[in-house]
């Protein structure tokens, strides 16, 4: 021959590569600032047996309670990575257990024969697996906060997760691994808002079915205590006077979900930041107590002002009043 010959390239199908997150999981630890009493270690022995039976543990309750902490703290027992999950009403189904990435297309040549040039073209399609995924077959555990954020077609991927122990991946059915054993190690912690909260979803029955539901309301005072001295370092006597004010003031609207125990922390954080004291004569406690509380409680109004700020003084004045902390005629105890 006295010209290269080139042949028709050789087109073969190469199937699908699935591609996995790296780096997504966490290791959940033990953290110093969390407080355990008789009401959170009974409730934390409870979810640990469902999860050991394996069994997904729902966390449900207002905003503020502590469900996702909780959580974090359940999983850190089991020294298992951590697949976190966040809500989202943007999601789809693909989210959660992947997508297909598009083609690999790889040629090569062969030239081994100098007057001829052989051509044979790969084509892959490429899938990317996501967290719910990984999770299940690697035997992590999955803690999906705020759960019913999503619109809840994206979650019926865990319907046969949770009873068959299968994970249904439709996009790799050609590539023959359209389902995939879940691992025998895989545990799920879902947490939720209440329905009425603005951004949630009404979850199916067959998803809410499949789950041991723990509700989860406001600690004891005790729990409340403890919780805000360890997460603000405010001294033990002041966090009793924040936590019985932000416990008063619950009572004041209709919403008594609110104000949670997060007010107590900023309350306390801040406060102790300004060496200041839970009396109703330092400034400081005041204004804090109307900036953090009054957008939590009832708005009344007199001639279009609120008069939040001035209920929340005399709340503040009955609490102290109440503890000792204030004499009849206003001063303070030394």
């Amino acid at each position: 021959m006295t010209a290269t010959q080139a042949r028709a390239p050789e087109t073969r199908d190469g199937g699908t590569l699935r591609i996995q997150p790296r780096g997504d999981s966490i290791q959940a630890e033990p953290s110093d600032e969390f407080v355990e009493t008789p009401q959170v270690r009974h409730v934390t022995r409870r979810a640990r047996a469902y999860l050991e039976a394996g069994c997904p543990v729902h966390f449900a309750g207002p905003a503020g309670t502590g469900k996702t902490t909780l959580a974090f703290h359940v999983a850190a027992a089991f020294e298992q990575p951590v697949i976190l999950i966040h809500g989202d009403d943007e999601f789809g189904s693909g989210d959660l257990v992947g997508r297909d990435a598009g083609y690999r297309k790889s040629t090569l040549v062969d030239n081994f024969i100098h007057s001829v040039v052989k051509r044979q073209e790969e084509t892959q399609s490429l899938w990317v697996d996501n967290r719910l995924t990984a999770a299940c077959e690697k035997g992590y555990i999955l803690i999906y906060d705020e759960f019913n954020r999503s619109r809840p077609e994206a979650n019926n991927a865990l319907l046969s997760i949770l009873s068959e122990g299968i994970l249904n991946v439709p996009g790799l059915r050609h590539a023959g691994d359209g389902y995939i054993q879940v691992h025998p190690a895989f545990r799920a912690i879902f947490t939720s808002n209440p329905e009425e909260y603005a951004g949630t979803h009404r979850t199916q029955d067959a998803l809410i079915d499949r789950l041991v539901t723990i509700p989860l309301g406001h600690f004891d005072r005790d729990t409340e205590v403890r919780i805000t001295v360890a997460r603000s370092g405010v001294r033990p006597e002041d966090a009793e006077t924040i936590v019985d004010v932000v416990r008063e003031a619950r009572g004041l609207g209709v919403n008594n979900h609110r104000p949670t125990i997060r007010a107590c922390i900023t309350i306390a954080r801040v406060l102790a930041r300004q060496n200041g004291r839970a009396r109703p004569d330092d400034p400081a406690f005041t204004w804090l107590c109307r900036d953090v509380l009054s957008a939590d409680t009832v708005q009344v109004t007199r001639g279009g002002e609120s008069v939040m700020p001035e209920k929340i003084d005399d709340l503040v004045r009955r609490v102290c009043r109440n503890a000792g902390d204030e004499e009849p005629g206003g001063s303070r105890d030394p």
